[in-house]
């Protein structure tokens, strides 16, 4: 790449993370939350822009486009590039205000002075390699929104340099984003058809150099106690409180098993909300495992538990359900080994140590793998994603974006 894309690539991002895309588990609609439609709409503009072709932002949300192939391989597959729109319920994504800090010299980053906001190497892996790199962080008291918007922003600026360098030989690219990743739905009305990839990449991963080929299998779970109310001072033997009966299943769940505990291939539960009074009390949680027999061997732990807290309290009716949410992507992937020498010879390619490592979370492209699209995940350029504390660097960015090109310059070479 004859031209350093930092200021195109930020330019692009800090344009996104002012819309606020925030998604909501509880909605029914889809997209979740109207903020993604409205980013859907300036990225559709945009991918028309850098002269993306068939450019359709669907009803849901969904937005697709694609650039045809200069080569005269015949035999280049069809390669895809995928981000998504949302941006965690877990912290308020509205009125976002990037900070740029340029030149990063080192130590913690603050942030936010009055409400002691400060982003330490120590608790932000992959910082301390940034020296010399101009970091981005949002002002706070909102997330930034690097998760997912650096990668739209990084896919788009991939695709501007190919419109204006003719000469970068290359088979046909697919260019898709989505709404509510987030929360679990991302694929769940993604057009294969439509997209018409064979292999694909997400970039929704965090430190440069990264790249992901497996992740946790995902379950959800939510647990309904029905309590019994009397008055407090008629309640002995017979009030069931469903508010302490709630405490005491979390508190109970093992030390090791939480994510707060647990690193690389540990599994955990979380539970992640809980809403009670003393006549009922719903606890919703997530279960997290790369292997799935140890995902099954913790849901059996977890039953066994409520078993006992239903002989523990036999007037409140304690119920658990589990719910499939994605699986590990690595059984696909590991049957298509050339998507993964692709996307590490690329990293390679641009003088960077490819970082291999499990995702400690989920991906579009677990659900899009075995929906018969193998999908592994490269790198953004960031890290702490999901709070106040997250940051992205835009040198990070220039690197995806340009390994983003090798990938595509690859393909073409091997075809």
């Amino acid at each position: 790449m004859d031209k350093n894309p930092k200021d195109e690539v930020y330019s692009r991002f800090a344009r996104y993370v002012k819309v606020d895309t925030k998604s909501d588990d509880n909605s029914q609609t889809c997209p979740s939350t109207p903020g993604q439609l409205e980013l859907a709409r300036i990225v559709a503009a945009d991918m028309k822009a850098v002269g993306l072709k068939n450019v359709h932002l669907d009803k849901n949300g969904y937005v697709t486009g694609d650039l045809p192939g200069n080569t005269a391989k015949k035999s280049a597959p069809a390669i895809g590039f995928i981000a998504h729109f949302d941006t965690s319920p877990d912290a308020s994504g509205k009125g976002v205000k990037p900070q740029l800090h340029k030149n990063y010299c080192g130590g913690p980053i603050v942030v936010n002075k009055k409400l002691g906001v400060t982003i330490d190497p120590k608790d932000a892996p992959g910082l301390a390699d940034c020296i010399g790199e101009d970091i981005v962080t949002a002002s706070g008291d909102t997330l930034l929104g690097a998760d997912n918007k650096a990668g739209i922003a990084i896919i788009l600026t991939a695709i501007s340099y190919l419109k204006d360098n003719k000469d970068l030989k290359h088979g046909p690219i697919k260019v898709g984003f989505t709404p509510d990743e987030e929360i679990g739905r991302g694929a769940d009305k993604f057009d294969l058809k439509r997209f018409g990839a064979k292999y694909a990449y997400t970039v929704d991963g965090d430190v440069a150099g990264t790249v992901e080929d497996e992740n946790f299998n995902a379950d959800g779970l939510s647990i309904t106690i029905k309590g019994k109310s009397v008055h407090p001072g008629t309640a002995k033997n017979i009030m069931a409180n469903a508010v302490r009966i709630a405490a005491d299943i979390i508190a109970a769940w093992p030390e090791n098993m939480l994510p707060e505990t647990t690193e690389n291939r540990e599994g955990f539960v979380m539970f992640t909300g809980c809403e009670a009074s003393i006549e009922e009390a719903k606890i919703k949680g997530i279960v997290r495992e790369h292997d799935l027999d140890k995902l099954h061997a913790m849901e059996e732990l977890l039953k066994a538990q409520i078993a006992l807290f239903a002989k523990k309290y036999p007037a409140a009716e304690i119920k658990l359900e589990l719910r499939e949410q994605y699986r590990n992507m690595k059984s696909v992937l590991d049957k298509h080994p050339q998507v993964m020498e692709h996307a590490i010879a690329a990293i390679r390619a641009e003088g960077m140590t490819p970082i291999q490592k499990p995702v400690r979370g989920g991906t579009d492209g677990a659900r899009l793998s075995f929906m018969g699209m193998p999908t592994p995940n490269i790198f953004t350029g960031g890290c702490n994603f999901h709070g106040k504390h997250e940051w992205v660097s835009i040198d990070g960015m220039a690197k995806a974006v340009r390994t983003v090109l090798a990938l595509v310059r690859r393909w073409e070479e091997s075809a």
